[in-house]
């Protein structure tokens, strides 16, 4: 396989990989993000840091409620031959208690290659203030 096949396979199987923490968070399961994340796992929010721990127990704690959600314009990024910047665009109606979380926004899902499997190390959210899109 050429390297251009290899990086659109690689890039379409984290897509996938991505959406289904989509569908995880959703549901509600913490199960799945204790095998989708690093163990050095960094989450970026708008209330600060967060570890694998607590991004595992935060989402199976059915704190937040996911009504819908939508995900376009993914682009993989190499960095290095284990390290993939995952980016795209989000939005979502989701609450948390009675605090709205930000949508639509900019995501960013760093992947690192451990042992031949491919975890997330770091995920950031970034607010889109594009005119006319919040």
């Amino acid at each position: 396989m050429n390297a251009a096949a290899q990086n659109s396979s690689l890039a379409d199987s984290l897509e996938r990989m991505e959406r289904e923490s989509w569908r995880a968070w959703q549901g509600h399961d913490g199960k799945f993000f204790d095998r989708f994340l690093s163990a050095d796992h960094v989450e970026v929010g708008s209330t600060g840091l967060a570890t694998k721990a607590q991004v595992v127990q935060f989402v199976g704690s059915g704190a937040c409620t996911v009504s819908s959600y939508s995900l376009d314009g993914f682009k993989a990024t190499p960095l290095a031959p284990n390290v993939v910047l995952l980016s795209y665009h989000a939005a979502q109606n989701t609450l948390c208690g009675a605090v709205k979380v930000p949508s639509p926004v900019w995501v960013s899902s760093l992947y690192v290659n451990h042992d031949g499997g491919w975890l997330c190390a770091v995920y950031q959210q970034t607010p889109d203030l594009t005119p006319g899109k919040n």
